[in-house]
């Protein structure tokens, strides 16, 4: 790192941005090794469903925990722990549809083991990174869930070809194991910072609460602490949190949708081989990629350039992200060629990915001292939009088969992607509402 005379934080955040790279391909790669495996043994789409819900029931469980123990314990610890925990399970746990109730065990555990990732990932860039520099630190880091999520898509059907479904789970083990190398080796926790900008929105300083004599130290040593107590109540009753959350609820469900069903939907619904579409799979994934760095970037040129404040560039974002994204959802069952589905899918999740420079970096804004519990909090929301959105499509369109006799029909799919198309637009109010971009969390 000194060689190459790059600032500390900044190899911080391209390390986390990796480690949101590896976490998706992981998922990606489960739905897709697990849906051609279980559609090999016969399994039903409900059931289907709820194997690949699962997931998102251990990480709804471990989103505030984790937040808890990255700001208890700090966010570098709880994050290599966690990584170690998911890439040993996928390594140990044999890929058998038949094997239901082992499924479902690992699936729990990788996803209680991931739940404590993002939480902590806030809680290390809240110390690291100034306030200047947060929309596009956090849009490259959330970027790299896109651009595993494409990786996957290219790479994986074409490795559970040659080598079978398990050879997924071997791959992403050594991804995780990998990382976790890296993170232990060049990963640190943060100095205590003197830039005027940074120290004002308490970057650099510890998120953790001190001891007594810790704090008798600091003081006589003539630097101010404050003792982290979290303010749940304060929290739970915030209206501006309350926006961020009801948001993430809407941009996940949207996303682990069409991350756990587009393979099946271009296999059943439009008759697509995945290994014979090439690229183009990948391409709304990339776009998400593409757009979340755009969102950064075009959010901390508005807000250092005072073209516009922090609160409007928040809401500019995130409206504009939402309603296209709305749009593209609801006229994604129309489009029934290759090309047409992959457009609207890649438009929709291009501009969900543009608003998250609206919604995910403002916890950021209105806590940064308590970002990794409010990304806790935020982020249960969207874990449950993933068991109740995954789960919910398996069962419509379970009823779809019974009425329409299989998947190929447009009518089968409709309200599968019309619901997210219309939670986007409730949501896009809720933030304009309610949201902020002042500190109101000291």
């Amino acid at each position: 790192m000194r060689g190459w005379n790059i600032p500390r934080r900044y190899w911080i955040v391209i390390l986390t941005f990796a480690c949101t790279c590896v976490c998706y391909i992981e998922r990606v790669g489960f739905s897709i090794a697990y849906t051609i495996a279980a559609d090999a043994a016969g399994v039903n789409q409900s059931s289907k469903g709820t194997i690949l819900s699962t997931f998102y029931y251990g990480y709804a469980c471990s989103q505030v925990p984790g937040g808890w123990a990255a700001q208890k314990f700090g966010g570098r610890k709880v994050l290599l722990l966690s990584f170690l925990l998911w890439s040993s399970t996928c390594f140990l746990i044999p890929l058998d549809p038949n094997r239901v109730v082992l499924l479902v065990v690992a699936r729990l555990l990788v996803g209680v083991a991931q739940g404590f990732i993002f939480p902590s990932i806030h809680t290390v860039l809240a110390q690291w990174v100034p306030p200047h520099e947060r929309s596009r630190s956090v849009s490259l880091t959330t970027s790299g869930m896109y651009l595993g999520a494409a990786m996957g898509m290219l790479v994986l059907p074409s490795l559970v070809k040659f080598k079978g479904p398990q050879s997924v789970f071997l791959a992403e083990a050594i991804l995780g194991l990998s990382w976790s190398v890296l993170w232990l080796r060049f990963a640190s926790d943060p100095p205590r910072s003197e830039h005027p900008k940074a120290t004002a929105a308490g970057f650099g300083e510890s998120l953790l609460p001190l001891k007594a004599s810790q704090k008798a130290k600091m003081e006589n040593g003539g630097t101010a602490v404050r003792t982290a107590r979290i303010p749940w109540k304060r929290i739970f009753v915030s209206l501006p949190i309350w926006a961020i959350v009801v948001n993430n609820f809407t941009f996940h469900y949207a996303l682990y949708v069409l991350m756990n069903w587009l393979p099946t939907y271009f296999e059943k619904g439009l008759q697509l081989s995945l290994q014979e579409m090439g690229s183009s799979k990948m391409m709304p994934y990339f776009n998400m990629f593409i757009f979340s760095n755009i969102g950064g970037v075009v959010a901390d040129h508005l807000i250092t350039k005072r073209i516009l404040s922090v609160t409007r560039t928040r809401k500019f974002l995130n409206t504009v992200g939402f309603l296209v994204a709305s749009l593209a959802l609801i006229a994604l069952p129309i489009f029934r060629t290759s090309s047409g589905a992959v457009f609207c899918s890649s438009v929709a999740l291009g501009f969900l990915a543009l608003g998250r420079a609206g919604f995910a970096v403002n916890h950021m804004d209105i806590a940064p001292r308590y970002a990794g519990i409010v990304m806790g909090v935020s982020n249960t929301a969207g874990t449950l939009a993933g068991i109740i959105g995954v789960d919910l499509t398996g069962k419509i369109l379970e009823a779809a088969t019974t009425t329409y006799s299989d998947l190929s029909s447009p009518e089968s799919w409709r309200s599968v992607f019309v619901i997210p198309g219309l939670l986007c637009i409730f949501s896009t109010f809720v933030f304009l509402l309610f949201s902020t971009g002042e500190r109101i969390f000291d």
